[in-house]
């Protein structure tokens, strides 16, 4: 295959951007394997498509039979989640001779119930047929039997988990927890905001409160997006308990494997886990047993790893005692997490897994 790769991201999300994390990580790693790996933006959102595709032609001139990468995400290319002009997007690119895939993070349809909810989700659905039919390469981040709306004969399509946007996680798992008689800690990474993350900061509470009933006085770590919104709601929810709140907001990278590091294990309350979810396999590369939400879209590789499944509104805290309680049914948990991270989600994995398919699809 070609050397140089492109990825293409839509407007930067605030206040930290995911993709392009995942798009950074990515890069170091394929450049392990001779392969760049150069992100540009298509500023669609301050110029207008046209202009944009217009700055857009120069560069795509030079980027004849190279691959370029589509991130996708609805909100990174429409401001509605309609993201009509995308399949106009890789027509351009592949009329200007680059093989053109498409990488999709928002692997489903928005959900919701009012009819502007209904319609939206239909254009999606259709959009996102389009875009795998269109593109020489559909990269899915859930494995392909949970995406209803592919059709039965695409036959360009490859199922690629995403990995955790954090340098050498596998540092957290020598890393001391803490000195003798330390609180047991249970991590949250990230929440949503609004009404969801209010929801997801009760769940969290209550669960919280259940174990310290059982064990005593525990630790909860919150840390990243949304975090800080939560503060005045978690510590008036946890005041009177023996659940000590520490709350830090939003860490490097670097500080947020070590946060990671001194946890005995992740609480994912961001809705069901799967293999598209960052934050969730943040806890599973740092070697930590994970209690999380069974959803429609959790499947191998994520039931490798050491996640402690809890179905749809059952509470996190039996799962959360257990864990914390045995400490031999922890480590084997861990264990599962390195296993996972090693086999699965790992930025070295990841990269072999695009390389394959790139190569198979330029064979073909």
């Amino acid at each position: 295959m070609n050397d140089r790769c492109v990825s293409l991201l839509g407007r930067r999300d605030q206040p930290t951007d995911a993709l392009e994390e995942y798009c950074h990580f990515l890069g170091v790693a394929l450049a392990a394997h001779g392969i760049s790996l150069r992100l540009e933006r298509v500023l669609w959102h301050e110029f207008g498509w046209k202009k944009a595709l217009a700055k857009l032609e120069a560069p795509a001139e030079e980027q004849k039979n190279h691959w370029v990468l589509i991130q996708y995400t609805a909100l990174a290319w429409s401001r509605r989640g309609i993201p009509l002009r995308l399949a106009s997007l890789v027509r351009f690119l592949q009329k200007h001779g680059a093989r053109c895939g498409v990488v999709f993070h928002d692997a489903q349809p928005y959900g919701g119930n009012r009819l502007v909810d209904r319609v939206r989700r239909q254009v999606q659905t259709r959009l996102m047929q389009r875009l795998a039919s269109l593109a020489d390469l559909a990269v899915l981040t859930v494995p392909r039997e949970k995406v209803k709306w592919l059709r039965a004969d695409a036959r360009n399509i490859v199922f690629i988990p995403v990995g955790a946007n954090l340098p050498s996680p596998e540092t957290a798992w020598a890393q001391e927890k803490g000195p003798p008689g330390r609180l047991p800690t249970v991590s949250v990474f990230s929440l949503s905001d609004g009404r969801v993350g209010e929801d997801e900061v009760q769940a969290i509470v209550r669960a919280m409160i259940f174990v310290a009933k059982e064990i005593g006085r525990v630790r909860l770590l919150v840390f990243g997006r949304h975090a800080k919104d939560a503060e005045k709601l978690l510590r008036e929810s946890l005041r009177a308990t023996d659940v000590e709140l520490d709350l830090r907001g939003i860490l490097s990278t670097e500080n947020a494997v070590r946060a990671l590091g001194e946890s005995d294990v992740m609480l994912f309350a961001r809705g069901p886990i799967s293999s598209r979810r960052g934050s969730a396999i943040a806890g599973i590369a740092c070697g930590l047993p994970v209690v999380a939400e069974e959803g429609l879209e959790t499947a191998a590789p994520i039931t490798e790893a050491g996640v402690v499944l809890v179905k749809h509104g059952e509470p996190f805290g039996p799962a959360l005692l257990r864990v914390l309680s045995d400490s031999a049914y922890r480590e084997s948990l861990s264990d599962l997490s390195r296993e996972a991270q090693r086999n699965h989600f790992s930025w070295e994995a990841i990269a072999k897994q695009y390389i394959a398919a790139l190569r198979g699809r330029e064979e073909t």
